[in-house]
């Protein structure tokens, strides 16, 4: 699921807004509802954010891990590093990228060499990541 942008994928904010959403999403009245979703799922040990579709911010849930694993070879190794919010003591936040494969707990790796390649490109394109 993208969190914001129009693209392959369902956005998260247009989820939440439970309608389309033209311009920017913080014109909308339910912005700061968003905004406060969109960093609880940021800090979610259960979801990867990362830039892997169309370069925008994108979340993919656990599950689909080692498919997205067992098929890095086919994206971009840019888009498939996670992506982590800071928050140091000035206030500001900053983001940092984790390389892939460096976020990938071991248990994930082991699963991903489990699967055939089709199937996990069959998964990750049935949930909208080709």
């Amino acid at each position: 699921m993208l969190e914001s942008a129009a693209g392959s994928c369902p956005s998260f904010a247009e989820t939440v807004a439970e309608e389309s959403i033209s311009g920017n999403w913080w014109s909308h009245p339910r912005s700061q509802e968003i905004f406060a979703l969109t960093r609880k799922i940021r800090e979610s040990d259960e979801v990867l954010v990362s830039r892997l579709i169309d370069g925008k911010i994108t979340y993919l849930h656990r599950r689909l891990w080692p498919a997205l694993v067992r098929a890095a070879e086919h994206f971009d190794s840019r888009r498939l590093a996670g992506v982590k919010e800071t928050h140091p003591p000035a206030g500001h936040h900053e983001t940092e990228e984790i390389p892939f494969p460096d976020w990938v707990p071991a248990e994930v790796a082991d699963e991903a060499l489990g699967l055939a390649e089709d199937a996990a490109l069959a998964s990750l394109s049935e949930h909208g990541v080709r």
